[in-house]
C-alpha cells in the first residue's frame, strides 16, 4: 500500500464532501494497484450518505474564458480541502434547470444562461460503469441510500415550496442512472425510500425532471420505466392487498406511481406534439338555479365542475391529447398485478372526495380501461344519485314534481323527431336533466326499462341517422367509417342530439355500432385534424397530398394546382373553395407546398365541417363536461368507450354465457352451437355478434364482460334462431344435429335481422 492510499485511509475522508469523475477514477485507480476497494467504499459512503455531499456532486465543468484557463489549471490541482471550499459556495448558487438562481457567479463560470442541469450525467454513467461491476462498492451505495433516504424524504416533505433549493433534484438525476436499481438488491430495500423520497418532490421540481428526462433517449426511459414498474409488482407480489388492505395505503406502491407519472411526461414530451392544434372550447353554461342547489347540499367542493386537470400538465404545457405518437407506447405504463388488486370504489372515493388518501385514478396510466371504465361508471352512478336527490329536495322544497329519471317517450316510426324534440327541450331547460339515469319508453308498448330499452332506443337511433338517406353523414365503403357531410341539410339539432347520444351511450354504459375515424375522437379531446388524419378519414386525399409533399419535380408546372379547390355538394355539383384570399389566382409551387397540404387538410377536417362538429360536440359535452372522461381516457379509449373492441374472444364469450328456458352448457345442442362458433371465421363471427348484440364489436374488457343468454326456443324445426339485441339473447331451436344447427345459424346471421323485445 502506497503513502497516498494510507493518506485516504488514515483521514477518514473527513476533507472529501463531493465527487467527480476524476475523483473516483483516481481513487479507483488507487484501489486496483492496491488491491483493495476499502477506499473508494468509504468515499462512496460518505457522499451517497450525504444528500448535501452527493446534489454538489457530479457538477458540469464550465466552459473558461481563454484568459482563465491557466488560472482554472492551477486550481485542479488544489487539495481536496481547497476545491471542496471553493465548489461548495458555486453549487449552493447553482440549481439543476433554466431559470433558477443566477446571482453570484463567479468570472469562471459560463455566461450560457440555457443549461439546464449542473449535472455531468455522461460523467455519471462513466462511473456507474466503472464501480458497479464490484460487489462491495454497490453495497456501500444501497447501505449509504438506506441511510441518506429517509431524510431527503422528511426535507422535501416539509419545506417551504417557495424556497425550494432545486438541487435536490440533482440527486435523484444521478440515483436515477444507476442501472441496477431494478435488481433484486435494491428492489428490497434502497429503491422503495428513492420512490417516497422523489414523489415528495414539489410541483415544478417534477416537471423539470421530466423536461430533462424526455432529452435521455428511449432506451434510459425504458430503463427508468421498467425500474419503476418492477418495485410497484415487487410490492404487490409480496403483500396480501385487499378491500381491508387497500394498495393505495401502500408508500412504496404509491411513490413509485407518482415516480412513474414523471416518466410519462417526459415520454409524451419525446414524442410526436402538436400542442397548438386546439379547438375551441365549448361554453356551456348551467343553470343558476342547479349551481345553487348543489351548493346547498355541499356538492361544489367536491365536485367542482368542469373536467378536471392534471397538475403536472398545466405546470408542463402539455396535455396527454397533444401527443400523436409517445417515445415508449402509452401500453408499456400499465401495471396489470395493480389493476388486479385496485379497489375502484374506494379508489374513486379517495379520487374524488379524500384528497388526502392517494388515488391511482390520478394517474390513469397505469390502469387499463376496464379498471379506469370501473371509476367512470361509479362517477356516473354517483352522479345519477345526486340528480335524484336534487330533483328530491326540489319536489320538498318548491313542491315540484319534478322527475327523477331522464325518461324518453317516442314513437318507433317518429323516433328521431320525438327524441330530438324533448332532448332539445331537456338541453335549452335544464341540461342537468342529462346526467339523471335513462328510461326509454315506446309509445303504445309495455314494458320497464331495464336496460334493454334504452340499448335498443340506442340501436335505432344509430342506424336511423347513420342512414345514408339522411344525408347527415357520408361513408367510405374502403374505410367503413362516417365523416360529416359539410352539404348537409339537416339542421345543427340533428347534429347535436348524436353527441347527446354517444354522450348518453357512455354514460349509461351502452356500446354503439357506430364507425368514426380516429379524428372524430380526437376533435372530442379538444385536438384540430391535421394532414396526419387524413389517412384513415379521407385516404384517397391523404395519399394524393403526400405525393404532392414528396414530388421531386416543378409542381407549379407539372400538376397546375392553385389554392382554389373544388368540393361535390349533396346533389353532386361542384362546389369551388379558396383556401388563401383569391385562391385561384395563387399557384401551388414547390416553396409553398406544404402550406397548401396544411390548408387543405385543415378544410376538409375542420373548417368545413365546423357548424356540424360543432353542435355534435356541443351534444356530447352536455353529457360528459363534469365527468373524468378526458382525464382518464385518451382518444383511442374513448372510441372504445363508445363502439367496443374490435378483438373478439368467443372462448371468454363461451365461459361467461348464460342459459335460459331449459338450456345448460351440457345441453346437447348448446355444445353443437359453441363447436360451429368456433369453426367460424372472423367476419362470420362479427356477423353473430351483431346478430345477437346489436354490434359487432365487444365491450370494454372483452367478450367475457358480454353476458350473452342462449335460451331455448322449442324442439327441432324449420325455424331460424332469432334474437332480442336489446338483452343479448339468442333464441335457439333445440336442433337434432350440427349440420342443420350451422346450416340455419349461418342463414340467420346473414340474411336477417335479429331485432326485438323479451
Amino acid at each position: 500500500m502506497n503513502h497516498r492510499d494510507l493518506d485516504l485511509e488514515e483521514d477518514d475522508f473527513s476533507e472529501l464532501n463531493f465527487l467527480t469523475e476524476e475523483k473516483v477514477c483516481e481513487i479507483l485507480a488507487v484501489c486496483e494497484e492496491n488491491k483493495t476497494y476499502t477506499p473508494l467504499v468509504r468515499a462512496i459512503g460518505k457522499v451517497f450518505s450525504n444528500s448535501e455531499f452527493l446534489m454538489r456532486s457530479f457538477r458540469k465543468v464550465k466552459q473558461q474564458r481563454p484568459d482563465k484557463v491557466k488560472s482554472q489549471h492551477t486550481k485542479s490541482k488544489n487539495e481536496g480541502k481547497q476545491e471542496a471550499s471553493s465548489s461548495s459556495t458555486a453549487a449552493s448558487k447553482t440549481s439543476l434547470c433554466k431559470g433558477a438562481e443566477k446571482d453570484d457567479k463567479s468570472d469562471d463560470e459560463s455566461e450560457d444562461d440555457d443549461d439546464e442541469v449542473t449535472v455531468d450525467i455522461d460523467g455519471v454513467r462513466r462511473v456507474y460503469d466503472k464501480i458497479l461491476p464490484q460487489e462491495q462498492i454497490e453495497t456501500a451505495i444501497i447501505n449509504a441510500l438506506v441511510c441518506m433516504m429517509p431524510s431527503v424524504e422528511c426535507e422535501l416533505t416539509y419545506h417551504d415550496a417557495y424556497s425550494f433549493d432545486n438541487n435536490y433534484l440533482n440527486i435523484f438525476v444521478i440515483l436515477m442512472e444507476n442501472t441496477n436499481l431494478h435488481s433484486p438488491e435494491y428492489l428490497e430495500s434502497a429503491l422503495p425510500l428513492i420512490c417516497k423520497a422523489m414523489s415528495k418532490l414539489s410541483l415544478p421540481g417534477q416537471a423539470q425532471l421530466a423536461r430533462l428526462w424526455s432529452g435521455f433517449g428511449v432506451e434510459h426511459l425504458n430503463r427508468m420505466l421498467e425500474t419503476f414498474q418492477q418495485v410497484i409488482t415487487f410490492t404487490i407480489v409480496c403483500n396480501d392487498f385487499d378491500n381491508d388492505n387497500l394498495v393505495n395505503d401502500d408508500e412504496t406502491v404509491a411513490g413509485a406511481t407518482k415516480c412513474l407519472k414523471i416518466v410519462y411526461f417526459a415520454n409524451i414530451l419525446a414524442g410526436e406534439l402538436d400542442v397548438h392544434l386546439n379547438e375551441e372550447e365549448d361554453d356551456l353554461l348551467m343553470d343558476s338555479n342547479d349551481l345553487t342547489l348543489q351548493e346547498l347540499l355541499g356538492e361544489e367542493e367536491r365536485s367542482p365542475k368542469g373536467p378536471r386537470v392534471d397538475p403536472l400538465e398545466v405546470e408542463l404545457g402539455v396535455q396527454v391529447s397533444d401527443c400523436r405518437c409517445p417515445l415508449i407506447p402509452f401500453d408499456e405504463f400499465i401495471n396489470e398485478p395493480l389493476n388486479d388488486v385496485v379497489e375502484m370504489d374506494k379508489d374513486y372515493v379517495f379520487f374524488k372526495v379524500n384528497e388526502s388518501k392517494f388515488a391511482f385514478m390520478t394517474c390513469p396510466f397505469i390502469l387499463n380501461a376496464v379498471t379506469k371504465n370501473q371509476g367512470l361508471y361509479y362517477d356516473n352512478r354517483i352522479r345519477m344519485y345526486s340528480e335524484r336527490r336534487i330533483t328530491a329536495l326540489y319536489n320538498t322544497v318548491e313542491g315540484q314534481q319534478a322527475n327523477p329519471y331522464l325518461r324518453l317517450k317516442v314513437r318507433r316510426d317518429h323516433l328521431i323527431d320525438d327524441a330530438l324534440i324533448r332532448l332539445e327541450m331537456i338541453a335549452l331547460e335544464n341540461p342537468s336533466d342529462l346526467k339523471k339515469q335513462l328510461y326509454v319508453e315506446f309509445e303504445g308498448e309495455q314494458g320497464l326499462d331495464e336496460g334493454g330499452v334504452s340499448k335498443e332506443f340506442f340501436q335505432l337511433v344509430v342506424e336511423e341517422i347513420f342512414n345514408p338517406d339522411i344525408g347527415m353523414f357520408t361513408y367510405d365503403d374502403s374505410t367503413r367509417v362516417f365523416w360529416f357531410n359539410p352539404s348537409s341539410l339537416e339542421n345543427e339539432g340533428q347534429y347535436t342530439l348524436i353527441g347527446i347520444v354517444l354522450g348518453l351511450a357512455i354514460y349509461n354504459n351502452c356500446i354503439l355500432d357506430v364507425h368514426f375515424p380516429m379524428v372524430v375522437y380526437r376533435k372530442l379531446m379538444g385536438k384540430k385534424g391535421t394532414l396526419l388524419d387524413l389517412a384513415d378519414s379521407h385516404p384517397a386525399l391523404h395519399q394524393s397530398l403526400k405525393e404532392i409533399l414528396v414530388y421531386e419535380g416543378d409542381v407549379e408546372k407539372d400538376m397546375m394546382l392553385t389554392f382554389q379547390i373544388s368540393q361535390t355538394d349533396l346533389f353532386g355539383n361542384p362546389v369551388m373553395h379558396d383556401l388563401k384570399e383569391d385562391g385561384e389566382k395563387i399557384p401551388v409551387t414547390n416553396d409553398n407546398k406544404r402550406d397548401f397540404v396544411s390548408l387543405y387538410a385543415d378544410y376538409i377536417l375542420n373548417q368545413s365541417v365546423e357548424v356540424q362538429f360543432k353542435a355534435f360536440r356541443r351534444g356530447f359535452h352536455m353529457v360528459t363536461n363534469e365527468s373524468p372522461l378526458k382525464y382518464l381516457f385518451r382518444a383511442d379509449e374513448i372510441e372504445l368507450l363508445i363502439c367496443g373492441s374490435r378483438n373478439l374472444d368467443f372462448h371468454a364469450l363461451e365461459q361467461s354465457a348464460e342459459y335460459d328456458g331449459g338450456y345448460t352448457k351440457d345441453t346437447q345442442v348448446v355444445k353443437y352451437f359453441w363447436e360451429v362458433v368456433h369453426s367460424f371465421g372472423e367476419e362470420q363471427k362479427r356477423l353473430l355478434l351483431q346478430f345477437t348484440t346489436g354490434t359487432n364489436r365487444a365491450p370494454v374488457g372483452g367478450l367475457g364482460k358480454l353476458k350473452m343468454i342462449i335460451a331455448k326456443n322449442g324442439s327441432d324445426s324449420d325455424r331460424l334462431p332469432t334474437s332480442h339485441t336489446c338483452f343479448n339473447a339468442l333464441l335457439l331451436p333445440e336442433y337434432s344435429s350440427k349440420e342443420t344447427l350451422q346450416e340455419r345459424l349461418l342463414k340467420a346471421i346473414t340474411y336477417a335481422k335479429g331485432f326485438g323485445m323479451l
